[in-house]
């Protein structure tokens, strides 16, 4: 089964580009345009992995990020910040947020799918670690 991505973004452009590359690469994508339909769509798909913009209507991508940190069937979605802002300040709080990557616009699509990999196949190696402990 392949794993579930959201993309959040009001840029549609961007929300195009990584839906067709993630496609690409067999992810099946699902998306949103603002932060509030970002929770939405989250409690509706129960996605694996967000990536997330900062700056949208509605709410931030830091007041989204901080309700899925606070809900506990959420708290665990990897989530990847990806964003116009890149001040010092910005990137430290997207990492104390809890963010499992912070990439910056514009991007290259293939490394955001190679964080993506990386991040799923930590999730993979931690769950095979689980099965074995006894």
């Amino acid at each position: 089964m392949a794993r579930k991505i959201l993309t959040c973004d009001d840029e549609k452009n961007i929300v195009r580009l990584i839906q067709v590359n993630l496609e690409r690469q067999g992810y099946e994508v699902v998306t949103a345009y603002n932060g509030r339909e970002c929770l939405d769509v989250v409690e509706r798909e129960h996605p694996d992995l967000i990536v997330l913009d900062l700056m949208m209507p509605e709410m931030t991508g830091f007041e989204v990020l901080d309700a899925l940190k606070k809900n506990p069937e959420t708290e665990n979605i990897p989530v990847i910040m990806l964003t116009a802002r890149t001040q010092d300040q910005d990137v430290l709080r997207g990492w104390q947020a809890g963010v499992e990557c912070y990439l910056t616009k514009p991007f290259n699509p293939i490394e955001l799918i190679t964080f993506i990999k990386r991040i799923f196949a930590v999730e993979e190696q931690e769950a095979s670690e689980k099965r074995y402990d006894l």
